[in-house]
């Protein structure tokens, strides 16, 4: 099962994939916590990440990997394994700073179709806002607005959380 989870800042997606992922998948489950967050000397962002680590459930078994996610689904590929994606845009940013993110997407993307795990990816919806001015941002938005295109079509289901309130767009068919 493969879930796509969009939402604004601070809209709740991160707390709504935790907890249907939790509620969806055994206790026996393997829980993995793919952060891709990185402080980058930034204190702000730092406290940020200590408070998501602390307000998650214990069961979450903490990995942090900022650009090569394909490498982190192919490491926890059962049935088994339950992984929770946090977050797509952060990554990209990573990947995009780096130079690197055309080979990352296509090997995320094939990973993501082969893996024997359920996947929950949690990102940013950006498409809602105006184009903006500089192009590192415009790459930005135009690379995350057709990512979650193709990533929608490979899941079995696509939330989008505003408020809070999960609203689906696409249901297991």
């Amino acid at each position: 099962m493969k879930h796509l989870i969009l939402g604004g800042a601070r809209s709740g997606k991160s707390r709504y994939a935790e907890s249907l992922s939790l509620q969806e998948h055994s206790p026996n489950s393997n829980y993995w916590y793919v952060a891709t967050a990185t402080p980058r000397q930034d204190s702000e962002m730092l406290s940020r990440i200590e408070q998501h680590k602390n307000s998650r459930d214990k069961k979450w078994q903490l990995v942090e990997e900022p650009t090569n996610l394909a490498e982190a689904i192919a490491r926890y590929n059962t049935p088994q394994d339950c992984i929770l994606i946090d977050c797509l845009t952060l990554w990209l940013t990573n990947c995009l700073l780096e130079n690197n993110w055309q080979e990352q997407k296509e090997n995320f993307l094939d990973a993501i179709s082969q893996t024997k795990a359920s996947i929950y990816c949690v990102s940013n919806e950006v498409g809602s806002g105006i184009v903006p001015l500089g192009e590192l941002s415009r790459q930005f938005v135009d690379e995350a607005g057709a990512l979650h295109q193709v990533l929608a079509q490979q899941c079995d289901k696509v939330t989008l959380v505003v408020a809070g309130m999960p609203l689906a767009l696409k249901q297991e068919k």
